[in-house]
């Protein structure tokens, strides 16, 4: 009796995904790839859904990035036929050797051997007052309507917090015509001039952030260094925001819309279910899944890459997808193939050593990026206002989470969660873990590697009932038919 032929499957289909998925069909084998989206590319390479409407080309879509993101969409378009790709397909839970997935309002179960998750990543949100307004969007958020819908979230943008996502998005905005009003970034511009010798490990990328910075003042668009945001004002919707400057004066600006983000944080949720071990990483001021140099995890057959495994951005997404597909060759016996004749990308056929190499090249940017571009403080959750809201989707507020923590009831973040509900809404912590990390520390006086990581749980987002209404043996008769 023949043994069994590997289940391979990825979820995600950004660079990370896409690199993995080129690797293993090139080895001869025909992985699974699952795709929250109605078309391949992720966030950083997003498309535009088919028949949206509107053209763009590439080069105004992605600007300096157009070639990479071509090479992307072109290496998945040529291995189409020869993998089993899931566009508009959500995995809302993982357990061993089984993944569930919702698609076209069905749910399913995928079997897997080895698992490669390329989860991505979401945007980091800090609360201040008025964020729950209409009007107020993720700079992720405000990226997608511009990519995917072909329209700004407002006539007269402000975009604040951190990060280089920050200069990118407003770049992007100005660059399409929409009036960015102005950038407000709560780093000072001494820390970021100090961090950039450590930048300078990828002088390509370093040269094209100083760019989108002078773009944006030559064409007019106001920037502010070192600011720290006191709110943003309106009634029934976003009609300004505020902020106190790095010598305390208080300054306003009339706007419609404010894209907000401190960076960002990794999607761990499905790797969480997986079983996988976690440690809490201080570069990135979070708790991630702990994986080796090529990408294994501590669950044997589960592959972690990309921004899902701990930021690093799309170029080290590529090398860290294919990295992890030759891992998964090497667990399985089987030789990889550096030979394309369609191979547009050098990525592709890099060896395991070069690749590791690189990557290391761009830890050590990305350790300046963190300098750079620091989030504030746990400390800072101390001066938020009772009556500010942390959860929006449970509606809890700082005050409320506060009392908890001051009876004694609470002094780790998952008895937080289960007394307060906090956490527990759609975003299913997304918005508001971090911020509740944070309320604790500052309230416990620990660090915050010590108030506990916020576990997940199934279903990772929201999924609708009924199909879980659905017979199991159909369920089971479609899978044995894909399978024949």
């Amino acid at each position: 009796m023949s043994a069994q032929p590997p289940r391979i499957v990825i979820v995600g289909a950004g660079p990370a995904g896409i690199r993995s998925t080129q690797t293993l069909v090139a080895a001869g084998l025909r992985p699974t790839v699952i795709d929250e989206n109605a078309r391949w590319g992720g966030q950083i390479y997003r498309q535009p859904a088919a028949g949206a409407g509107f053209a763009r080309t590439k080069a105004a879509l992605y600007g300096f990035e157009a070639k990479k993101a071509d090479a992307v969409h072109e290496a998945m378009a040529r291995i189409l036929a020869q993998v089993d790709y899931r566009p508009d397909t959500l995995a809302w839970s993982c357990e061993p050797g089984r993944l569930d997935i919702l698609r076209e309002g069905r749910e399913a179960s995928v079997p897997w051997s080895h698992l490669i998750i390329a989860s991505g990543a979401t945007d980091r949100i800090v609360p201040l007052p008025g964020w729950t307004l209409p009007g107020v969007y993720t700079l992720g958020g405000a990226q997608v309507a511009l990519k995917a819908q072909g329209c700004a979230i407002g006539r007269r943008t402000v975009l604040a917090g951190t990060g280089p996502l920050l200069y990118l998005v407003a770049y992007q905005y100005a660059k399409a015509g929409a009036q960015v009003a102005a950038v407000l970034d709560t780093s000072p511009f001494a820390r970021q001039a100090a961090a950039a010798p450590k930048l300078l490990n990828q002088p390509g990328t370093f040269a094209k952030g100083v760019y989108y910075l002078a773009w944006l003042r030559t064409h007019g668009v106001r920037i502010e260094h070192g600011v720290s945001l006191a709110g943003i004002e309106g009634a029934q919707a976003v009609q300004g925001v505020r902020w106190h400057t790095g010598n305390g004066a208080e300054q306003a600006l009339a706007c419609d819309a404010v894209g907000l983000g401190y960076g960002l944080r990794p999607e761990t949720q499905l790797a969480d279910l997986a079983g996988c071990r976690f440690a809490f990483d201080a570069l990135n001021r979070c708790w991630l899944p702990e994986r080796d140099a090529a990408g294994r995890s501590s669950v044997e057959g589960v592959y972690l890459a990309g921004d899902g495994a701990g930021i690093a951005g799309a170029d080290a997404a590529e090398l860290a997808g294919r990295r992890a597909a030759l891992a998964v060759l090497e667990d399985l016996g089987v030789a990889s193939s550096s030979h394309d004749d369609h191979a547009a990308h050098l990525e592709h056929a890099l060896d395991a050593a070069t690749i590791d190499q690189r990557l290391a090249c761009i830890a050590r940017f990305r350790a300046g990026i963190e300098q750079a571009f620091a989030p504030p403080p746990a400390h800072c959750a101390a001066h938020w206002p009772d009556e500010l809201t942390v959860c929006r989707c449970e509606e809890v507020s700082a005050g409320t989470l506060r009392s908890c923590i001051r009876s004694g009831l609470a002094t780790e973040v998952n008895r937080l969660k289960a007394l307060t509900r906090i956490g527990m809404g759609r975003c299913q912590g997304r918005m508001c873990g971090e911020s509740a990390m944070a309320l604790l520390s500052a309230e416990t006086g620990k660090p915050l590697h010590e108030v506990g990581r916020l576990r997940s749980q199934a279903p990772i987002k929201p999924i609708p009932i009924s199909p879980m209404l659905f017979d199991d043996d159909v369920q089971v008769a479609e899978e044995e038919a894909h399978d024949e």
